[in-house]
């Protein structure tokens, strides 16, 4: 049967634990599918290596370099990566894949934008257009021994995609000839067409010869202007050519060059998906989308009759799947609304994507380990690798999902060395990120990620989080945590953790509300309701206008909450960091720091604001962690306030409802990228000790200090500083996940029986590769 324009999918089920695939019928919920999994073995990574070290041996340079499609050498133990921000590729010696080295840069005489490995040569794609109308491009031969260029080959346009034959007789480049997305708003036909060149590789590179494919007059949408975006070979020698703009697949025989097929990729219906972007953010599942055209990128074949296709969509769609056609260009398999999904589950769906492509599946990949099939999705935008079961190609199963650096766009399977690469383009020092190659090895070990993942709300949907703050355990039960979300999202939420098994199950403890009008009646200044934001009467205050905001229709919140702790009555303690500077201009005050309290519902019992002197030199660097002890709560600010040395830790009586403070005596900056040191979480020891965090803003290779401290309060006077002990260095134990330093290690929490747990905040996966890592350190008080 011949692809229809528009099919509804069945969802491809959801928990990594379960082996639940999709099917093809007309709607778009899932199916149980209780055949095993093929190995108990798992993909783990073992390692990050940002690109940055090519440039210095401690990545301390801002220029921008990035890692995009990745190759091997025959022998697998050297990687080459296209690098456009630097117009160059770059070699890693995976010699012991746990310790990439930098082999060094070869620069290009134009941007690289995809490389491929024949025998002893890299080929690469080097795109040398002045403009979008006169398209020019070549194949750079480069010999992986000298690192030279042996030979070039002109492509007459903008090659997009290389990829050489099993039997390394062919080479396939699609030449994409890409569209202004400047010029009525990136819509397509544009000239000059695309085309497919095919390379034949007999004898020297100095005697390789091409032949031009023409596509003109396939797709119905813009047929005069084709523009192939990716190609894969089989072991037949058919290429399979996405043409994602004109929503088209094409099949060609690089033997003669003949098109064997081609149709139309078609479109999706998608229902219980998110397709709303808020401010805040709020992630639900009540959306669909009808029509969607597929738009695919990335390609890989999984036997000589089937493939599959990310499909991520472009100007006109993006289905947030990949399908599985067979030569014909029937639908076999369709993913639906399944990544989607499962991105929700780990904390890692992109909320400011929901109205565009959602997690954007970018790139796909197959590979055989030791006779297990597996294909390999991944999704640009979770950054994430979806690893799935193909022993029966029309039926994969989801087997686990990788974390990847931010913006994955090349990932390879190396079986030979039981090892699979994912590449992350984005580059951005300022931002906390660094482009890298993540590696993961096919070991026998449990998978370690995700840590967390959510469970079902009552109406079977994914619980969907994100942004972790501070950790609180349960007084007397060890296989419980809560956590608590940051202002990125709206109607914050306090989480419960089930923590007895990897990894920790989420669920939703309590919506924070004010249905008793708590918040609602706090004293605030007035101010008229035409006034705005940044008007001089308001920038510098907590008003009635910026109390109005933080409480929704239903009386849910919409807080900072950074710290949150189980108070001695079953309620909670959260602490909010206020929003703002005094004094400011360019951060107005839009909040205050408040303290609440909350029934074990959530419902706000009481909120209390600092003493007024203080609010009147408010800095946004505000509450973070919150702890009780002995009839006192105590809470952490980030960092000092009004030119202060150290920052303050608040005691709040409950009994007189007054304030103290003493100081807190962070540690001297120590990045090489500089930055500030501040306060996170704070947790109680007992005995008037607490547990607290300490770091820097800094991330991945700039990343100096992540320390949990003891301080001991008793005979403290209010205004003197307390002293500190160091518990731990965990960068370390950062390092021992194999990703790039999280910057910010938000939570901590010490369970029953003493085991002390920490968590990062993934910003919501904005400007962030979205990874959240809730470790055990076990039992390191002493």
């Amino acid at each position: 049967m011949r692809l229809p324009v528009s099919l509804k999918l069945c969802a491809l089920a959801l928990a990594v634990a379960l082996g639940l695939s999709a099917c093809n019928d007309d709607n778009n919920t899932g199916t149980d599918n209780t055949t095993p999994a093929t190995t108990t073995k798992n993909f783990n990574r073992v390692a990050s290596f940002p690109v940055c070290l090519q440039l210095d041996a401690d990545c301390n340079v801002a220029d921008e370099t990035a890692a995009e499609i990745v190759a091997a050498s025959t022998d697998g133990m050297t990687l080459i990566y296209s690098d456009s921000p630097s117009k160059s590729i770059g070699f890693v010696d995976i010699t012991d894949p746990t310790k990439p080295k930098a082999a060094g840069k070869l620069k290009m005489s134009g941007e690289p934008t995809s490389v491929a490995v024949k025998g002893n040569y890299a080929l690469v794609g080097v795109n040398t257009s002045t403009d979008f109308i006169n398209a020019s491009g070549k194949l750079d031969v480069v010999s992986l021994s000298s690192k030279t260029v042996v030979a070039s080959l002109d492509l007459g346009g903008q090659p997009d995609s290389v990829a050489v034959s099993p039997d390394g007789n062919y080479a396939a480049i699609a030449i994409e000839n890409e569209r202004d997305e400047d010029v009525n708003d990136g819509a397509i036909p544009q000239a000059p067409a695309g085309y497919l060149m095919i390379i034949d590789l007999k004898g020297e590179p100095s005697a390789w010869t091409s032949r031009k494919v023409d596509m003109s007059g396939l797709a119905a949408v813009a047929p005069g202007d084709p523009e192939p975006e990716y190609v894969d070979i089989n072991s037949n020698n058919v290429a399979v050519v996405t043409l994602q703009e004109n929503n088209h697949i094409a099949l060609v025989n690089l033997v003669d060059g003949k098109i064997i097929n081609h149709f139309n990729a078609g479109a999706v219906d998608l229902d219980k998906i998110d397709t709303k972007e808020e401010a805040p953010a709020l992630i639900t599942t009540d959306g669909a989308l009808s029509a969607i055209a597929r738009e695919p990128d990335g390609v890989t074949w999984l036997s000589t009759d089937l493939f599959a296709t990310a499909d991520e969509g472009d100007w006109l769609g993006g289905s947030r799947g990949f399908t599985i056609f067979n030569t014909k260009g029937d639908v076999v398999f369709a993913a639906g609304n399944s990544m989607e999904h499962q991105a929700i589950r780990m904390g890692h769906y992109p909320d400011d994507r929901s109205k565009n492509k959602g997690n954007e599946p970018e790139n796909a990949e197959s590979g055989t380990f030791e006779s297990n099939k597996f294909l390999f999705v991944a999704s640009e935008r979770s950054n994430s690798v979806f690893v799935y079961d193909a022993k029966d190609n029309s039926k994969p199963v989801l087997k686990q999902v990788l974390p990847a650096g931010a913006g994955p766009e090349g990932v390879l399977a190396i079986p030979s060395r039981n090892l699979l690469v994912a590449a992350s383009e984005v580059d951005a020092r300022a931002d906390i990120i660094r482009s890298t190659l993540n590696i993961y090895r096919y070991e026998d070990k449990t998978a370690a990620y995700p840590t967390v993942i959510s469970t079902d709300d009552a109406s079977g949907q994914p619980v969907a989080w994100s942004a972790m703050s501070g950790l609180a355990a349960a007084p007397n039960d060890s296989n419980t945590v809560y956590a608590i979300e940051d202002s990125f999202y709206q109607q914050n939420r306090i989480f419960k953790l089930d923590v007895s098994s990897k990894p920790a199950k989420l669920s939703v403890a309590a919506k924070i509300s004010d249905l008793n009008n708590v918040l609602g009646s706090l004293s605030v200044a007035t101010v008229d309701a035409a006034a705005k934001a940044d008007s001089d009467t308001r920038k510098d205050v907590f008003d009635s206008a910026d109390l109005k905001a933080m409480i929704n229709a239903d009386k849910t919140v919409n807080l900072d909450p950074e710290g949150v702790a189980v108070a001695s009555d079953g309620g909670f303690w959260i602490a909010s960091e206020g929003a703002g500077t005094v004094g400011e201009a360019a951060r107005p005050v839009n909040s205050a720091n408040l303290l609440f309290k909350t029934d074990a519902n959530g419902v706000i019992q009481q909120a209390i604001p600092l003493p007024a002197d203080l609010n009147a030199v408010q800095l946004r660097f505000g509450f973070e962690g919150v702890a009780e002890y002995n009839g006192r709560v105590y809470v952490a600010f980030q960092r000092a306030w009004n030119k202060e040395a150290n920052p303050r830790i608040g005691i709040y009586d409950t009994a007189t409802k007054a304030w103290s403070f003493v100081f807190y005596p962070l540690d001297a900056v120590a990045s090489k990228n500089g930055g500030w040191v501040g306060l996170s979480d704070l947790t109680s020891l007992g005995n008037g000790q607490f547990l607290v965090v300490e770091r820097d803003n800094q991330g991945g290779p700039d990343a100096a200090i992540k320390r949990l401290y003891r301080i001991d309060t008793n005979g403290v006077a209010a205004g003197a500083t307390v002293a500190k002990t160091l518990v731990r260095d965990i960068l370390p134990d950062l390092k021992a996940t194999g990703s790039p330093v999280m910057e910010k290690i938000e939570g901590s929490a010490v369970l029953a029986n003493g085991n002390v747990l920490i968590i990062n905040d993934n910003d919501g996966v904005k400007d962030n590769n979205g990874e959240t890592q809730l470790i055990n350190l076990g039992n390191i008080i002493k």
